[in-house]
């Protein structure tokens, strides 16, 4: 009898993870078709995507979708849609490491596939990779995607991970109008990435690389050292509620 029930438990939890990493290539594709759509779409009205309306146009959408897919992915794969969040988490023992290259995998087709298919149906309309401004070096960029990854794994953090949270069902959202505040202030000079899986889709449908390896290394430090931070000094010590275990792991 035990044999029987931990093979259902392993059976169960496979198809947990399998339904996890499905649904990351579902929210990310999701998340990134309103992101780089919502960036081509201001590149053809008045004023374009660098302009003030514009750039407010789509932190907004940001803002939105990132709300709304970390909502939705909440009860199955923890919503992550970024690689950076998902290592924020394996570095404190919230996801393990293996799932986290499963989600890492997922993220990135659910971006490129997003991206390829803007491109058709916008008739090969040139697609926004992120690039640094000019007058912005690369360690200048490195170190603005390490902040503003280290402010968004903050806000998951405080907002959906410390049991101590006292925002009811509010965290999605409040990770959202981070992501936000992050694209109107880093926006205009690093492209305010903050997820790798966000970066990578488009410079593979544009085939454009430059600067790319700034919106891996910056986010993939920023997002484990907030996870570092906030469980090492804010999370409430003594009272931790227990890790999920895989077959049904949360943000």
């Amino acid at each position: 009898m035990a044999k029987l029930a931990l093979g259902h438990h392993r059976e169960a939890a496979d198809a947990g993870c399998v339904r996890a990493v499905l649904a990351e290539i579902i929210l990310t594709f999701l998340f990134v078709f309103a992101g780089v759509g919502s960036a081509m779409a201001t590149g053809k009205l008045a004023g374009g995507a660098d302009s003030v309306v514009g750039l407010t146009a789509v932190a907004l959408a940001h803002t939105l979708v990132v709300a709304v897919m970390v909502s939705a992915g909440l009860h199955v794969s923890g919503g992550h849609i970024n690689p950076a969040v998902t290592l924020g988490l394996a570095v404190t023992g919230r996801i393990t490491l293996f799932r986290s290259a499963l989600y890492t995998a997922a993220q990135l087709l659910g971006s490129a596939l997003a991206c390829l298919l803007l491109a058709f149906l916008t008739g090969g309309a040139p697609t926004p990779v992120h690039a640094l401004a000019a007058g912005v070096g690369a360690l200048q960029g490195v170190l603005m995607e390490v902040v503003l990854t280290f402010s968004l794994l903050f806000a998951v953090y405080a907002t959906v991970v410390d049991p101590r949270r006292a925002v009811g069902g509010m965290g999605p959202l409040l990770v959202g109008l981070v992501v936000g505040a992050n694209v109107l202030a880093g926006g205009p000079f690093s492209g305010a990435s903050m997820n790798p899986a966000r970066s990578f889709g488009p410079a593979l449908a544009a085939g454009v690389w430059a600067d790319h390896w700034v919106y891996w290394v910056g986010p993939l430090i920023g997002g484990p050292l907030a996870g570092l931070v906030y469980d090492g000094l804010f999370m409430a010590q003594g009272g931790h509620e227990p890790l999920p275990s895989d077959d049904n792991d949360d943000l």
